[in-house]
């Protein structure tokens, strides 16, 4: 009889488990998705913190012109920085001080005259055949007890509102800090940073850099004298047409209209066009005027000679690019935008080289002169 062998089992492709390497890989994309998240965490914890230092980033960049200016005549790079600070300061200190009496003068004169507006409405509608007695006094009642209201709830929240100050005043003066510090030791940060760069890669670096602070400066100091401009002529304008608080009026518009982009003009000149309307329709007719006048000297005389080749940026590159800002950062990111776009594309025609395009119908014209950007 013939002994028959036991047939034993085929090995598992796999062997007794899973390979080694699998359960590395298993691990070390664990270790990955751990630390991605946690990452995201802690981004979007200091959110708030990476745009203050952006801010003081932009600030820096957009000062250092000016100090550069002032320390090769002999001044210390901590004093200039400090000179060009305490201006800022006092500016903005007193621009706050003449709106504060402008914003509870017209808020109480509005509260005032707001009786008087409401009949003034309902003797208009009746002119058109409309029974404006019964609205007219609901419209007083309600009036009168939303001031009331109104004047409760400020006082209820006076305590929220000093907080949100407290906050407000602690992130200026960080940005402030920071921008102090990144202005006054530029050199110092910029060896310190190029120290870990190969010699190669320092001078794309430097020269990425001067850029930033040849458009970053020249947008910031433009606007700033085309701001002065503005409002010096505002001013004028305002005190012949017996606007109160012309001082003011004139310094918002000049601020507005230049550091909002592309439609500041029309924001900045809202306020002023609404107190001149509260004094008298010519007034508010001669607000109207001056802002379309204004717009037309600024764009055709003034910017032309001040902000010559400074910002070349197309005006729907400058209009998307203050969206794009204002989205991700609010009003301080539609400031930044510009020079960061105009900045962006200088980067590109720096270190991108243009070719000569081929005729065509569809590019119009001498298609190699519009290939450069539009100055705005």
């Amino acid at each position: 009889m013939t002994d028959v062998s036991p047939i034993s089992p085929a090995p598992h492709p796999l062997g007794d488990g899973p390979p080694p390497w699998l359960k590395r890989a298993g691990w070390e994309l664990l270790g990955v998705l751990v630390a991605a998240y946690a990452l995201y965490e802690v981004s979007r914890q200091l959110r708030g913190f990476f745009i203050q230092i952006a801010i003081a980033v932009f600030i820096a960049i957009a000062l250092d012109p000016g100090v550069t200016i002032l320390e090769k005549r002999g001044w210390r790079r901590g004093v200039a920085t400090g000179a060009l600070f305490g201006l800022i300061v006092l500016g903005s200190t007193l621009f706050v001080a003449l709106m504060i009496p402008l914003i509870v003068d017209q808020a109480g004169t509005l509260v005032d005259l707001a009786p008087t507006y409401v009949d003034q409405i309902g003797t208009f509608a009746e002119r058109f055949g409309f029974d404006a007695a019964s609205g007219t006094t609901a419209a007083l009642d309600a009036l009168r007890s939303n001031v009331t209201s109104l004047a409760g709830g400020i006082a209820g929240s006076l305590v929220g509102l000093s907080g949100k100050l407290v906050n407000t005043l602690f992130q200026t003066l960080t940005i402030g800090l920071f921008a102090f510090y990144l202005t006054a030791d530029a050199p110092r940060v910029r060896r310190a940073l190029l120290s870990l760069l190969p010699p190669r890669h320092q001078a794309e670096v430097l020269r990425g850099l001067e850029i930033a602070i040849d458009k970053t400066g020249a947008y910031f100091y433009s606007r700033a004298l085309l701001a002065l401009v503005g409002a010096g002529i505002a001013w004028a304008v305002f005190a012949a047409l017996g606007i109160p608080f012309s001082l003011a009026l004139a310094l918002w518009f000049g601020v507005l209209s230049q550091f909002i982009p592309v439609v500041g003009t029309y924001i900045g000149g809202i306020l002023p066009l609404l107190i001149g309307l509260l004094e008298s329709p010519s007034a508010a007719l001669g607000v109207l005027v001056f802002m379309i006048v204004y717009q037309m000297i600024e764009n055709y005389l003034l910017a032309p000679k001040i902000t010559a080749h400074t910002m070349e940026l197309h005006p729907a590159v400058a209009f998307g690019s203050a969206i794009v800002g204002a989205s991700l950062m609010g009003a301080i990111g539609a400031f930044i935008a510009l020079p960061a776009a105009a900045t962006t594309q200088a980067f590109v025609a720096a270190f991108l080289d243009r070719h000569e395009l081929i005729e065509s119908d569809l590019l119009g014209g001498d298609a190699n002169d519009s290939a450069e950007p539009e100055d705005v």
